[in-house]
């Protein structure tokens, strides 16, 4: 594959699901919108199919009381007088509920604006008949009902609901026609939505089958760049491991040989002393006016000496203070880096520890110093871990015994161990209230004899680079969070399974 290939790739798919997500976009806005059409397509059929119902129903109540009120005055039988009763008391409420339905139709009305006043004529026609009936005067209630009058309204009425129904089944055809139309369109848009999803699946399954025949080669060419790697990683590893076993001698050695001299410049101070007393003692027999017995006080012979004298022997002593300083801060400087590659050469033992009854052992040990600086150590829930035990213990040694070494005056001192669980890792802290460490310092701090802050407490400078390095040789890694006056708490992360032989040598 090209590089130009290899560029338009992803255009070429970002382009597929652009189309995907539009035509599907499509597809949903359009099936909403047809949905919503044909809802009220069908809404308005219904509409309509009642309306004609109900003028069915309006013009039936009319006739059924028609129908009671000519039974009753043929036959004079209370039954029918019964219904006329109940049809005369459906028909008003049969044309108020037609009124309601037909509300939004002008045409309509204003036809029941004509039939609601002869609805009402012939309401009372029947009323003024029946009760000629009920009081025995047939012959003029038949009179009445044979009038053409009377018919010319029910006929009336009856041609007014016609034209209502006829004009509501021309509503219903235009509606019924809108309902298909909006049904084949939503048909139509479905169809050719599936047909372009399909095509873009055809396509797409192309390109992921020629994407996965790449990735194939590619993983391919990555496995056997992988054997390679692997192989230049081992060859690798050894000269680095050689090179280090090779610093660590070199460094032994020199520290061995630096001790040599330095033994015997400790020697040497150590004569200078003596011949300095024996000096200044002869100088000042020789000055003395009176003759000094030999052997005397030393302290009564030096004040004999002439100014220039004393102020020579007080110079002479301050040289070798400072000598047997340095001479001691060499020393010390020389067993740390002794110790340093001793603990360097130490191949490391993973096995299960119980961090917490670790930390309490600790705890334990310093317990006298944290109760001469007044502090009080808290150990909360620390998860196991598979590593080093040696390792592990002076790596929180050091921390611990930093944060006793370093707490503020008069205050109070308190120290927090506390550890939580980290998808495959272990996250503990240590975290005092103590001097805190300035921002500037929290990598110098790490360095080989480099200490940061005021330096009132004894120490070489190695502790945190010593501890820096195990948690590295441990695969994990070392930090600090601090701001002065505010505390400190140094995080140490570690795998929870420390497990693998080549991890702990000195690679």
């Amino acid at each position: 594959m090209t590089d130009n290939e290899r560029k338009r790739r992803p255009i070429v798919q970002i382009v597929l699901l652009s189309a995907g997500l539009l035509i599907l976009s499509g597809i949903s806005a359009s099936s909403l919108y047809f949905v919503f059409s044909l809802r009220e397509d069908a809404d308005a059929v219904a509409h309509t199919l009642e309306v004609q119902n109900q003028i069915y129903v309006s013009l039936l109540q009319v006739r059924r009381a028609e129908s009671a009120e000519r039974g009753y005055l043929l036959t004079s039988q209370p039954e029918f007088l019964t219904d006329f009763r109940e049809a005369e008391a459906a028909v008003r409420p049969a044309f108020d509920h037609l009124r309601k339905l037909i509300a939004d139709n002008p045409v309509q009305v204003q036809h029941l604006k004509e039939a609601l006043p002869l609805v009402e004529l012939r309401l009372r026609e029947f009323n003024t008949v029946v009760n000629l009936a009920m009081s025995g005067q047939q012959a003029a209630a038949n009179v009445i009902v044979q009038e053409n009058a009377t018919r010319r309204t029910t006929a009336r009425i009856r041609d007014i609901l016609d034209a209502m129904h006829t004009d509501e089944q021309r509503l219903l055809k235009i509606r019924t026609a809108e309902t298909d139309r909006t049904q084949i369109l939503s048909a139509a848009a479905t169809t050719a939505g599936s047909a372009a999803v399909l095509a873009l699946a055809v396509v797409s399954i192309l390109l992921v089958r020629r994407s996965q025949k790449v990735r194939d080669e590619a993983a391919q060419q990555l496995r056997d760049l992988n054997v390679n790697l692997e192989a230049a990683v081992v060859e690798r590893t050894a000269d680095l491991r050689e090179s280090n076993e090779e610093v660590q001698r070199f460094a032994y050695i020199v520290s061995h040989d630096l001790r040599s001299p330095l033994v015997n410049i400790m020697g040497f101070t150590s004569e200078l002393e003596q011949l300095r007393a024996s000096i200044f003692e002869r100088i000042a027999r020789l000055s003395a006016p009176q003759p000094v017995t030999a052997g005397g006080d030393a302290g009564p012979v030096e004040d004999l000496l002439a100014d220039e004298d004393k102020a020579l022997s007080q110079e002479f002593d301050e040289s070798l203070g400072f000598i047997k300083s340095s001479i001691d801060k060499m020393d010390r400087l020389i067993g740390a880096i002794l110790t340093l590659t001793r603990e360097g050469r130490r191949e490391f033992k993973p096995e299960r520890v119980d961090v917490r009854e670790l930390i309490e052992g600790i705890a334990q040990t310093v317990a006298h110093q944290a109760e001469e600086a007044n502090a009080t150590i808290t150990i909360e829930r620390l998860p196991r871990i598979i590593s080093d035990r040696l390792a592990l213990e002076q790596i929180f040694s050091n921390l611990i015994d930093n944060a006793l070494k370093y707490l503020k005056p008069g205050v109070p001192g308190e120290v927090r161990v506390s550890g939580r669980e980290k998808n495959r890792y272990t996250v503990y802290e240590v975290t005092d209230n103590g001097r805190g460490i300035d921002e500037k310092d929290h990598q110098r701090i790490f360095d080989l004899f480099r200490r940061a802050g005021v330096q009132d407490r004894p120490g070489q400078g190695i502790g945190l680079a010593h501890v820096r390095a195990l948690v590295r040789r441990l695969g994990g890694t070392l930090s600090v969070s601090s701001e002065l006056n505010q505390g400190s708490t140094f995080t140490v992360v570690l795998p929870a399974k420390w497990n693998l032989p080549a991890e702990g040598k000195s690679v």
